[in-house]
């Protein structure tokens, strides 16, 4: 409740703009200050004009009035700069430490405000405007999309980071390991994360003009072979035998089997074939990071991801099942995923560290001429009226739906808020 309260203080959403104190004094707000997120009032450095009289200071907020006693303010000094207390229901006077009283207002909002923000917070919906997204004008949704977009981008990077300061500034380990975890595609990624993390590139380094002890390497590691099933056939039993020898002399221990998931994935994306893949990029020595930050447009960092399965993987979806000759180890969607979750993010990062903003540009560039997603969030958006023309707007709407919509943060929300100012002024 108190933050809805907040919202609607910051908003000046209340419904009248003239205001009295509990003791009859007139009210004016020329600036309810700065929200604070930290401890201390609510708002900071507030302007407001009591009986004609300017009074600059801070500006606390609760539902009951009594709720200033019991969070013990009455006694903590730190709220003596408090000039004027807001309520929802005033059932109590409130005094400074010295006992001096504290002027105090009922904030009082349109009951249509109430109602609209109920119906948006308790929503069956998992879009819950989804009625009335078209009330909003164009330009605040392309404003709020690009926002959006850069938070996504934003959080991505931020992970980015804490991995650079995890390999103490490797970019070809923080590449390895950010494209392993997107060869997960959304249901083995923390799987592949654990799995590149347990079998770091300087392992893998020393074995990279060796596909089969690569293979070996990261097939054990993710707890995909079984010494007492040697005898699946010949291919099987060679990467057992390697990484037997390979786990007793570097000491390793492997994932267990169950962290995969292989419920209800096609057998094109079976996470066999993306360690097969992963073994590829790996061979020869890894530098994906070079050839991410050489690559000139969109065209050349898909032929990156363009890599043909060879051997074994080209008949086999898993171990021990030959198949016709099976698919691209990547569609062309698949690629638009990796563009859009690995590469981007890395080039933004990377420009944003070095002050390369031609790589910053670059990543934003790749994300406006990659197709947008195809998922069920687009779909919804776009059937709610919003347009989705690039990748770059359905990584917002992803952001839209799993940061807003489903935690119901529709006050956070510049399409909530609109439609929310639009209920307080009675609209």
């Amino acid at each position: 409740m108190e933050k809805l309260m907040q919202y609607v203080w910051k908003h000046r959403l209340w419904r009248s703009e003239d205001m009295v104190t509990n003791t009859g004094k007139k009210v004016r707000v020329i600036d309810p200050g700065l929200l604070n997120t930290d401890a201390g009032p609510d708002f900071f450095n507030a302007k407001i004009e009591i009986d004609g009289h300017m009074w600059v200071g801070n500006v606390e907020i609760h539902h009951r009035a009594s709720d200033w006693k019991r969070h013990g303010h009455d006694s903590d000094k730190a709220y003596d700069s408090v000039v004027l207390h807001v309520v929802g229901k005033d059932d109590a006077p409130v005094r400074r430490t010295n006992g001096e009283l504290i002027p105090q207002v009922v904030l009082e909002v349109s009951p249509l405000f109430n109602a609209n923000y109920a119906s948006l917070v308790n929503a069956v919906n998992e879009v819950p405007c989804a009625e009335r997204i078209r009330e909003v004008p164009s330009l605040n949704i392309i404003e709020w999309v690009e926002g959006l977009a850069f938070e996504r981008l934003h959080g991505k990077v931020e992970r980015i980071h804490q991995l650079l300061d995890s390999f103490n500034g490797s970019w070809e380990d923080v590449c390895y390991v950010t494209l392993a975890r997107n060869f997960g595609f959304g249901i083995n990624n923390e799987a592949f994360e654990r799995l590149a993390r347990r079998t770091p590139l300087r392992l893998l380094g020393k074995h990279s003009d060796s596909i089969l002890q690569i293979e070996a390497l990261l097939f054990g590691q993710a707890g995909m072979l079984d010494a007492q099933k040697t005898g699946m056939d010949n291919y099987y039993g060679q990467l057992c035998t390697e990484y037997a020898f390979l786990a007793n002399k570097f000491q390793l221990s492997p994932m267990e089997a169950e962290s995969w998931k292989l419920f209800r994935i096609r057998p094109q994306n079976f996470p066999y074939r993306r360690i097969a893949m992963l073994a590829q990029f790996i061979e020869g020595g890894f530098r994906l990071m070079r050839r991410i930050l050489e690559a000139d447009g969109e065209k050349e960092m898909r032929k990156i991801f363009e890599v043909e399965l060879s051997g074994y993987w080209t008949t086999h979806y898993t171990f021990g099942k030959p198949n016709q000759r099976a698919t691209a180890a990547l569609s062309q969607r698949s690629i638009d995923i990796v563009l859009i979750n690995t590469v981007a993010p890395l080039l933004y990062a990377y420009g944003e560290l070095t002050d390369n903003y031609e790589m910053t540009d670059k990543a934003i560039r790749l994300l406006e001429d990659l197709r947008p997603e195809v998922n069920s969030i687009v779909t919804r958006f776009v059937n709610c009226g919003i347009d989705c023309p690039d990748a770059l707007t359905s990584q917002a709407l992803v952001q839209l739906k799993r940061e807003y919509c489903d935690a119901r943060k529709c006050i956070y929300c510049k399409i909530g808020h609109h439609l929310l100012s639009k209920a307080a002024r009675g609209e």
